[in-house]
């Protein structure tokens, strides 16, 4: 696991002196080693920083050149059946004099064995590379099918600039520093920003799945090398026809091989429990197939409503593993938030966020590698909507058209505060079926959701927050809101689950996962996403997943093999902190500074009546907008740490090596 960043200069004056700035702001994703590499004719430098985790010796070090001196890579991630590659490489004589057991120096021959493509659809795992091609003058930017490594990069009018992280992009002169307006708007209305958009202009993610290829004249274009939407059409074409215990003995056994090639590691390495399905899961199969004790790790929050750690710690005990727990206090919390900005780099708002930076850095005390479980919602149905939304839809069905708009601004006209106190479970004179704790919060989404013309319509409603708290934001198109880009899927529920898969899993979870662990050089590998996984998962009929009125069934099927059904037989849990209660206490100062009305009119970029109306209601107790509220104070925060940004330090020189260097078939 690294970190990335590179420039190709138009006129090549220096490239190498800002690949060095650029790689020094990864420390944190690379802090074992460090190099760049440079050829200053072509005017391409390529940095990269190193946390050493297959092959710890020198001779994995990159940048790395393959045998022939064609290709050079800078390669973040993990290929995990290297091995397997390297005996096929081997077997059909096509392989180099191999340096070491990186597998790096496995991708680069089988670039030369193969070509990109062909290569890149052979591999397992999670990555995000450049490689330069010096036959053909490219440099191609290739990111994993589910987008589980970033890649951002930036076609100037002088220079492609390139990297994981943002943060290593904005020292080089040429990076536009511009806030995108419209991809602030999408931000705003999903509390992340979608690829392919950043919130900078001009500047962009690679797609997961994707190639892009940047030729000597600056033009790109980008290619798929897998597609969620043909692996949906074929496998939609050919379900699973097995009874249950057939489909979860196949469920096992892939399973069973992706947790397995996911352990390989030459550095200590341990599993992420929350006591939930998904990390049970995972840590049992993980432990199942280790002759010690498997480290856990898992966090827990003195707020019941909050906590998991007794039930991870229960699992953790029928496991027999090694087991590490850390109660929080809301300082301990608090004291996160100021390294936001900078950890995520652009806007995000998610605010499990935090808990998730902690647990990696509870983790990171002990291992460098470890395992999560992300995934299992997206795919085997883990989210409340997936069995709630057809049968919301089908309650505003039951309206006349033209009543909706009329209903729902009745519902919005009394204050979620009032809905709270008139429908709580303590209201005896209310009818059992309709209390509920925080019923405004839910009759105002209900409200939204009546305004949609269709169940589509209604699953934007439910997921989204803002719509028109940005002055001047245009639509931008997305994969989620392109109906010609979808494959053909029939079920409502299932449709759901795929602009899950192809927006929330990889720009909101697998962002969040990434960042909060590389912010304490901790590698977060999840073999819930392995792709042969997800194309059984399609396979699969859909009452597989959603059963009684429940989600995921089969991995609860699989898991009953390894746990006791009472240790994980509860309600979902969210991974969340009590950011309601904060912002009207210990953090209301903060947020009233970065929420000044004042301000706000100055920077522009809010409607201030929307805003400063949804914080005043969120105080007083008639909202609860702290979802809403945490998306503007993320991006405020944001803002004035990039303010504070504009000049940037830069020590510790690393080694430049000119080209040609020395190639992954040399011998050492």
């Amino acid at each position: 696991m690294c970190g990335i960043a590179g420039i190709w200069r138009r006129r090549g004056r220096d490239a190498d002196v800002t690949a060095q700035r650029m790689s020094l702001r990864l420390v944190h994703r690379g802090p074992d080693d460090s190099g760049v590499w440079h050829d200053p004719a072509a005017g391409v430098a390529l940095g990269f920083r190193r946390l050493s985790i297959i092959d710890t010796s020198p001779a994995g070090h990159q940048p790395m050149q393959s045998a022939s001196g064609r290709f050079t890579v800078v390669f973040n991630g993990e290929v995990y059946n290297f091995e397997a590659i390297r005996r096929e490489l081997m077997e059909s004589g096509n392989a180099p004099p191999w340096r070491g057991h990186s597998d790096t120096e496995v991708l680069l021959a089988a670039f030369e064995a193969w070509g990109l493509e062909r290569a890149v659809q052979r591999f397992v795992g999670m990555f995000g590379f450049a490689l330069w091609d010096a036959h053909d003058r490219n440099l191609h930017l290739v990111r994993d099918r589910m987008g589980v490594k970033p890649l951002y990069f930036a076609p100037t009018p002088g220079a492609l600039l390139f990297g994981s992280e943002l943060k290593a992009m904005t020292v080089a002169e040429e990076f536009p520093h511009t806030v995108n307006r419209d991809a602030l708007g999408l931000y705003m209305q999903y509390a992340y920003v979608p690829a392919p958009y950043t919130i900078y202009e001009n500047v962009w993610k690679v797609r997961p799945g994707t190639i892009v290829t940047i030729d000597a004249d600056g033009a790109y274009n980008e290619r798929e090398y897998w597609s969620l939407r043909d692996v949906i059409t074929r496998a939609t074409a050919d379900r699973f026809t097995g009874n249950d215990e057939e489909a979860t003995d196949e469920l096992e056994r892939i399973v069973t091989e992706s947790v397995k090639l996911r352990m390989i590691s030459d550095v200590p390495l341990g599993v992420f429990l929350s006591g939930g399905v998904d990390s049970s899961l995972v840590a049992s199969v993980m432990q199942a197939q280790s002759s010690a004790p498997v480290k856990t790790f898992t966090i827990g929050f003195r707020e019941a409503e909050y906590d998991e750690a007794k039930y991870a710690a229960a699992v953790a005990r029928h496991l027999g593993t090694d087991h590490t727990e850390l109660y929080v206090t809301p300082s301990d919390a608090q004291d996160v938030i100021p390294k936001l900005p900078d950890i995520y780099d652009e806007p995000f708002a998610d605010s499990s966020q935090i808990p998730t930076y902690l647990v990696s850095r509870l983790a990171r005390q002990q291992v460098t590698v470890s395992l999560s479980g992300d995934g299992g919602d997206e795919f085997f149905g883990g989210y409340h909507r997936y069995f709630l939304g057809r049968k919301l839809w089908d309650k505003v069905d039951l309206l006349p058209r033209i009543t909706r708009p009329f209903a729902s601004a009745a519902m919005r006209a009394v204050p979620m505060g009032a809905w709270n106190t008139l429908l709580s479970p303590r209201r005896r004179f209310v009818p059992r079926f309709l209390r509920r704790e925080r019923a405004g919060e839910r009759i105002h989404k209900l409200a939204r959701a009546m305004t949609s013309h269709d169940p589509d319509g209604l699953y934007h409603e439910v997921v989204s927050q803002w719509n028109d708290a940005v002055e001047g934001a245009r639509d931008l198109p997305l994969g989620i809101t392109t109906p010609a880009s979808w494959p053909r899927i029939d079920d409502y529920t299932e449709r759901m689950m795929y602009f899950d898969q192809i927006s929330y899993l990889p720009d909101d979870i697998l962002v969040k996962v990434d960042r909060a662990s590389m912010a304490v050089s901790l590698e977060a590998r999840e073999p819930l996403l392995d792709h042969r996984l997800i194309e059984l998962a399609w396979r699969l009929p859909l009452g597989m997943k959603l059963r009684n009125g429940q989600g995921k069934w089969i991995l609860k099927n699989l898991l009953s093999r390894y746990v006791p059904e009472h240790l994980v037989e509860r309600p979902k849990m969210g991974f969340g902190i009590p950011i309601d209660h904060w912002l009207r206490g210990s953090l209301r100062d903060w947020a009233e500074s970065l929420l000044d009305e004042s301000r706000l009119r100055q920077e522009g970029f809010f409607s201030v009546p929307a805003v400063r109306g949804k914080w005043t209601e969120h105080l007083a107790g008639a909202g609860e907008w702290q979802g809403y509220v945490w998306t503007v104070l993320m991006f405020q925060a944001w803002l004035d740490a990039r303010r504070r940004d504009g000049a940037l330090a830069v020590s510790e020189p690393m080694p430049v090596v000119e080209a040609p260097l020395v190639s992954a078939g040399a011998q050492g």
